[in-house]
């Protein structure tokens, strides 16, 4: 049949290609969209990016993977892996060809598992088991740590390691269990239940890296509930740092990684507790000695005050009045003597002013009679034998009547 030249649109390849790349990219179901294949033709070239083709038994896509994107891919990925990939439809020009521009991989099944961790969390946030009030502090000086882990697997040797370098002071107590497969789930709540037992100040939940199956034991219910209930504060260190699960949310603190749930656990090191202890030597020192001159200033003080109402101090007074009295009473007395002295003095005088003895010295003389000792004033009196005193001595007379 031939063309009409009227009814045709004439479009240049690229027109046409510009064209169809619009109609791909406006489709909202082919610019996200969930992708189910085999990985085929892998590579990785220099740059970063990944190019690869998914297929199934009876079609084929090619799939590119920006670099951005590709350093956040937590699955290594190969030939021949069975895959779920998100992305958006597009359009390769210079080619020719469609494309799903790849943001995101997951194995195969990884999907209803999402969908089922999505349900999960939905309901045990209604319940309440995430809620901030809920979250209790972690110790900042932990004497029991326990932990909930597998016996042999490296996440016990990191978290081991970091304990013993950072707070080897703490007791360590492992509740071992297996972290992956059907018969982990009970195994952790036992595990976690019989630590509770032992009052530990913290419990430690961990467990390496993984898919989301490896890491599904953490999102059980059961596990869930028995980390919320636990009496110790729980640390879950499960996976790397892209990797969450509902055990993160239930616990009290999430940790990145194993390792880094040790290191949350101490928040407070060796270290610090050395630090610590020079500081508060030092202060205890500058409080001590200021407490001292305090107190020596104090003592002084009332040293100072004390002499003042000390009994010493109050004899000394009472010696010091007592001498004060002494003197003063000597004082007094020796004046009173010599006013008496000075008024005996007078009165000799006096005295010898009227003794008859000092008129003698003037040629007077005193005449008694021997018989009765009278003193001889008148003639008529002067008679028999009398004294005579003189100032120099006496001698008798003798007068007859």
């Amino acid at each position: 049949m031939q063309p009409t030249l009227f009814s045709s649109v004439h479009l240049t390849v690229s027109q046409l290609t510009f064209h169809i790349r619009k109609q791909l990219e406006n489709d909202p179901t082919l610019q996200d969209a969930w992708v189910e294949g085999e990985i085929s033709n892998l590579s990785r070239p220099a740059s970063g990016h990944i190019y690869f083709t998914l297929k199934d038994k009876n079609a084929s896509l090619k799939c590119m993977m920006w670099k951005q994107d590709a350093a956040r891919l937590r699955v290594a990925l190969q030939d021949g892996m069975a895959v779920e990939a998100h992305g958006r439809i597009t359009v390769y020009e210079p080619q020719g060809t469609y494309q799903l521009a790849v943001n995101l991989i997951q194995p195969k099944g990884e999907g209803v598992l999402y969908q089922e961790f999505l349900r999960l969390k939905a309901m045990l946030e209604a319940e309440g088991l995430f809620d901030m009030e809920r979250k209790r502090p972690i110790p900042e000086l932990p004497r029991v740590i326990g932990i909930v882990t597998s016996g042999s697997g490296a996440a016990l040797r990191d978290i081991l390691n970091t304990l013993r370098r950072r707070y080897p002071l703490a007791q360590v107590i492992l509740a071992p269990s297996p972290v992956q497969g059907v018969d982990a789930p009970p195994a952790l709540v036992q595990a976690l239940q019989t630590l509770n037992h032992q009052l530990p100040d913290v419990i430690l939940l961990a467990r390496g890296g993984g898919s989301i199956e490896d890491l599904w034991a953490f999102n059980d219910e059961r596990v869930v509930r028995a980390v919320a209930d636990s009496k110790a504060p729980v640390i879950c260190g499960v996976g790397h740092e892209t990797d969450f699960t509902l055990c993160d949310f239930a616990a009290d603190l999430r940790a990145p990684t194993p390792t880094a749930a040790a290191e949350l656990a101490t928040q407070t090191t060796l270290d610090d507790l050395h630090n610590l202890l020079s500081v508060f030597y030092a202060r205890l020192s500058s409080l001590t000695l200021n407490l001292l001159a305090e107190q020596k200033a104090l003592t002084s003080s009332l040293r100072v005050r004390l002499k003042y109402v000390s009994p010493e101090r109050s004899i000394q007074s009472d010696y010091q009045t007592l001498d004060e009295f002494s003197r003063r009473s000597l004082s007094a007395l020796t004046h009173r003597l010599q006013l008496q002295s000075r008024h005996v003095n007078g009165i000799s005088k006096r005295l010898q002013s009227l003794n008859p003895e000092g008129i003698l010295s003037r040629g007077y003389a005193i005449i008694t009679r021997n018989e009765d000792g009278a003193v001889v004033s008148q003639v008529s009196q002067a008679h028999g034998a009398m004294k005579v005193r003189v100032s120099d001595g006496e001698f008798e007379i003798n007068r007859k009547s």
